[in-house]
């Protein structure tokens, strides 16, 4: 099902992630992220920290684990407010999407289970699974997404050059490779409470206060 992580993992499905930095505006208005080596090591902090966690989630929504299990240890792994809000927001467009690409029965008790969105890496993982993909798969979707989105976002807030942004993704390719095979084999332990659990507080901080400008480019 080589072509359907392609389809999932396009940066044009319509699941809402070009509305999002990432938490890349924040750094940029605060002086941390300035050009394409910021950008490296913002991504790679991410992946490592929040993309980890994320890609745990979907893998093991990706395996069939208890969506309500998850939803809750996603909350659990979610300090801030408004991050637990962005990552409802962008379940619901997730699952919208998912459901218009891959109908099944799945997808739909998700989404009559939680009517406000379930958090984004539990619905990834379940669409994942209706595609016909493993936790693997899933968990690299997570992980580039997790990258992506800042750099893409970064073209935009610094008008940094598009090639310097592309670059920073492919010399994280090993990285993303070593987060989503963790991820995977932690999701296979069949033990949500023992999901990793790490976090980056700085993420957290400075998305309660981006949710807070009057002004932004992007929702988070």
């Amino acid at each position: 099902m080589r072509s359907a992580l392609l389809v999932l993992a396009d940066g044009r499905f319509p699941a809402g992630g070009h509305a999002h930095s990432g938490g890349a505006e924040a750094a940029v208005k605060a002086g941390r992220l300035k050009d394409a080596a910021d950008l490296e090591a913002f991504c790679r902090g991410r992946l490592h920290t929040t993309g980890l966690t994320a890609a745990a989630l979907a893998a093991a929504a990706a395996l069939g684990a208890d969506p309500y299990a998850l939803d809750a240890a996603a909350d659990a792994r979610t300090p801030s407010p408004a991050l637990r809000a962005t990552a409802r927001r962008l379940g619901r467009q997730m699952m919208r999407a998912a459901r218009a690409a891959w109908p099944g029965p799945e997808l739909d008790r998700l989404s009559t289970a939680f009517p406000r969105g379930a958090h984004q890496p539990v619905v990834l993982g379940t669409a994942a699974r209706a595609a016909g993909l493993g936790p693997e798969d899933a968990a690299h979707c997570v992980g580039y997404e997790t990258v992506s989105g800042p750099a893409t976002a970064a073209v935009r807030l610094l008008g940094l050059d598009p090639f310097q942004a592309t670059a920073v993704l492919a010399r994280l390719a090993p990285d993303l490779d070593h987060v989503a095979a963790r991820a995977a084999a932690a999701a296979r332990e069949d033990d949500v409470d023992a999901l990793p659990a790490a976090s980056a507080p700085l993420l957290d901080l400075t998305a309660e206060q981006h949710a807070t400008w009057p002004v932004r480019l992007f929702a988070s």
